[in-house]
């Protein structure tokens, strides 16, 4: 039996819920997509015990903060599952296995993908009841739905939750900004003198970013209309930030490593506007409720873009052959050849073709 609701049919709830199991353990932005499904659980379920299962820094990034999390399992790296971060201790499926089974979760939720390796380690959590995602050459769940790949993020998961008996609260991500936060970001950044913006010009995959000297224009830009301007990056992204910041030619203030992931989002929710590519960052700023212009290749439009434009303006790449070789790259079949998939080896910029003046008309309508 199912009953209606705004996004679509809603299967009845799970009787005698004590604790819920979440997998998504990748990286920043496929998180705060999950957080609207979050957020269902714990409305539907507001007496269990979620745990996310998860990677090392989703334990960093949820203590003490308030939210529908309640607990961190750090799920060990594996193929289709995460990867290593940097000196961490190894251990075992096996050995997570045995100690997540002591749990006794009544309900274990796949929400990392498109469970070719996630569906069968759900399943051998023991749960009473499974939910998740599935393409063709996955295992079934006790309750899936089919996993395509093209659907926005968190649409797509809100659905999963759906399985289970819990009806879309919202679809929007929030992610609450504590105090330690604030506090971080004010001892490396000081006080807030005049606007602040952000620019991130990183992104893990490299054909999702556009060129660091259009960063450097911006920076001109909004630095000459009165702005203090902020370069964020991680240390892997430390050229690239390095680059925005020596041709900008103007007093900029690069923060490469300075903030944890807190603090960083105690930085954006001080920003009166984040200008980002496509990456975790961009996503961070909108759940802290912080205007944002994301430069966007179309495809990853249709997925990750937030549908909002009161606060939020995504630039689009129409693109939809490599730069280099021409292979098509908006086509589907269980997959989309995504850029750099089926044979093409490039990664080299899709983004490339965004005006600087488009971008900057997008900040200036939403700067004060």
């Amino acid at each position: 039996m199912v009953a209606p609701s705004l996004l679509g049919p809603v299967a009845e709830r799970v009787p005698e819920v004590e604790r819920i199991a979440v997998l998504r353990a990748n990286a920043l932005g496929d998180f705060i997509f999950v957080l609207p499904a979050l957020d269902a659980l714990r409305a539907t379920y507001p007496q269990a015990e979620i745990v996310l299962l998860g990677a090392p820094w989703h334990v960093q990034l949820w203590r003490d903060r308030p939210g529908p999390v309640d607990r961190v399992l750090v799920v060990p790296p594996a193929d289709g599952i995460r990867r290593p971060e940097p000196d961490e201790k190894p251990a075992t499926t096996d050995e997570f296995l045995a100690a997540a089974r002591t749990e006794r979760f009544d309900l274990a939720l796949q929400l990392h993908g498109g469970g070719a390796n996630s569906n069968p380690l759900i399943s051998a959590l023991g749960a009473r009841v499974t939910a998740g995602l599935r393409t063709e050459n996955a295992p079934p769940l006790d309750r899936w739905i089919r996993y395509v790949y093209y659907q926005h993020e968190v649409i797509r998961y809100l659905e999963v939750a759906a399985l289970v008996g819990a009806p879309a609260t919202t679809i929007v991500p929030a992610l609450a900004v504590t105090a330690v936060d604030r506090a971080e970001a004010a001892e490396v950044l000081g006080p807030v003198e005049r606007p602040r913006v952000a620019l991130h010009p990183g992104a893990t995959d490299t054909r999702r970013r556009w060129p660091a000297e259009r960063f450097a224009e911006v920076a001109r830009d909004l630095v000459g209309a009165g702005y203090e301007v902020l370069v964020t990056g991680t240390p892997a992204e430390r050229e690239v930030v390095d680059r925005v910041v020596a041709a900008a030619g103007v007093p900029v203030r690069p923060q490469v490593g300075t903030l944890s992931l807190g603090g960083l989002a105690g930085c954006y929710a001080e920003c009166a506007l984040v200008v980002s590519n496509d990456t975790g960052p961009l996503h961070l700023a909108a759940a802290v409720n912080t205007p944002t212009v994301g430069i966007f290749w179309v495809g990853n439009l249709i997925n990750t873009a937030t549908p909002l434009r009161g606060r939020h303006r995504p630039i689009i790449s129409w693109t939809v052959r490599c730069p280099v070789c021409g292979v098509d790259c908006s086509t589907t079949d269980i997959y989309p050849h995504r850029p750099g998939d089926d044979g093409c080896p490039h990664r080299d910029s899709f983004v490339t073709d965004v005006p600087v003046a488009e971008v900057l008309e997008a900040a200036h309508e939403l700067l004060p």
